[in-house]
């Protein structure tokens, strides 16, 4: 709902700055465990990368500190699509990274060099493989790499539907509510100051997105967050190609709910520098080499400087330029795709961290403060059980993972970083 002066809680045990998958998630446990919740979102539920995304709910590929998170996250996917009030288009067909030659198979190496102890089914496939998998499978794919039980949503479905189960269950979640102030008192969170006005609170979750260095920087923590810009588009309903999630070396597509595919380019990212950006530039130089070339540097159009109120929603529009390029590659990679209108065409602002993986942390000095942020573009599939970890964390439960590749403190403590799989 809409937020007002009047109609602001005057406190609650947990209050979630952002309305994206990762603080709807956490939301969603912390109130099965019986705590007062109030989500405060300045623009509308998931009106960023949260709706914005592929739609993959995806263990392929992942980061081996990850992997274990995701694939708790396949379950949760499963439970919040039975109880929500509407189909969100959770189906697991599979994703499959196609490849034209050795050296594109040999990028996955790393992966399975590990994922198998997982207990993955994921699996290296032959041309005649592939053909079994893909209507008319373009001669270009010789080989590819495939885990059957990797699944898909539709993002613009998905986290609304959670938003408003949760309201049901009385949680607050409040639109149109900007945070403006996390407060504190005697190094612990006590509350925040909304622009509509303050609530008490004991515990206070950033899962800001894009938007939470921002407002990090007020409690004095200094978290270097690149913002990529990255389109999408949408084909009409057609005829099925492959039902699940399907990546090449330049294209990616995937079966959506209404029979269409949401399709991109893998190797077309937008930057918009800024000076916060600048000061963490030594941080980003190894994804920057690794990424350099399909990152394309841009005159910002849209500003994470800005003021929260006077930019509710980050909502960049893909040039026609980009659409067309996108269009004109994917009929080149994949035939089936020509003559298929595209309905629509988004895009939107990727939060990146330096080596590609999130925080999942407490403030080090503010008792109370919690960080869920950074998801670098993978964040849709491992959202739900992030947010379990994150309501166990606030909880003061245990957490059966080994969290330390998350922990805020490795961007200034020295470590050296290491590099997660590309955006």
């Amino acid at each position: 709902m809409t937020a007002s002066a009047s109609e602001l809680p005057a406190r609650a045990d947990v209050v979630i700055v952002g309305g994206g998958i990762a603080g709807m998630s956490a939301a969603w446990y912390l109130r099965a465990a019986g705590l007062d919740v109030v989500v405060c979102e300045k623009g509308v539920v998931a009106g960023e990368q949260s709706s914005r995304n592929w739609g993959w709910i995806r263990q392929q590929g992942r980061d081996q500190s990850e992997l274990p998170i995701v694939m708790e996250s396949m379950r949760r996917w499963q439970e919040i699509a039975d109880a929500v009030d509407c189909d969100i288009g959770y189906a697991r067909h599979g994703a499959l990274y196609l490849c034209e030659n050795d050296a594109e198979m040999a990028r996955h190496d790393r992966f399975m060099s590990f994922a198998p102890a997982y207990g993955l089914e994921t699996r290296r496939l032959s041309r005649r493989e592939l053909e079994d998998l893909i209507v008319d499978c373009p001669p270009r794919w010789q080989s590819g790499l495939f885990t059957p039980d990797d699944g898909r949503a539709e993002p613009a479905l998905a986290v609304p539907a959670m938003a408003r189960r949760l309201g049901g269950e009385g949680v607050a979640v409040l639109e149109r509510c900007a945070v403006l102030e996390i407060t504190t008192q005697a190094g612990a969170v006590d509350g925040v100051v909304s622009e509509h006005g303050r609530i008490d609170a004991g515990a206070v979750l950033v899962a800001a997105g894009a938007w939470s260095s921002r407002l990090l920087r007020g409690c004095g923590i200094d978290l270097p967050q690149l913002t990529v810009k990255a389109s999408v588009a949408r084909t009409a309903p057609m005829p099925s190609i492959f039902d699940g999630n399907a990546s090449g070396s330049q294209v990616a597509f995937r079966r959506r709910l209404d029979g269409g595919y949401s399709v991109a380019m893998t190797d077309y990212l937008e930057v918009f520098p800024s000076v916060d950006h600048l000061r963490h530039i030594g941080a980003f130089l190894p994804l920057l080499k690794t990424s350099f070339a399909k990152l394309r540097l841009r005159r910002p159009e849209v500003r994470i400087d800005d003021d929260f109120v006077a930019t509710r929603t980050l909502d960049p529009q893909p040039s026609a330029a980009v659409v067309e390029r996108l269009r004109r590659r994917l009929v080149d990679r994949v035939p089936a795709f020509k003559d298929i209108e595209f309905v629509q065409a988004w895009s939107g602002m990727i939060d990146a961290l330096p080596d590609v993986v999130p925080v999942l942390d407490r403030a080090p000095d503010t008792e109370g403060l919690w960080i869920a942020t950074g998801f670098s573009g993978h964040g849709f599939g491992i959202g739900p059980a992030a947010g379990r970890i994150m309501a166990d964390l606030i909880q003061g439960n245990p957490v059966e993972y080994d969290l330390s590749r998350f922990r805020l403190a490795r961007f200034a403590d020295g470590s050296p970083l290491k590099l997660g799989p590309a955006i």
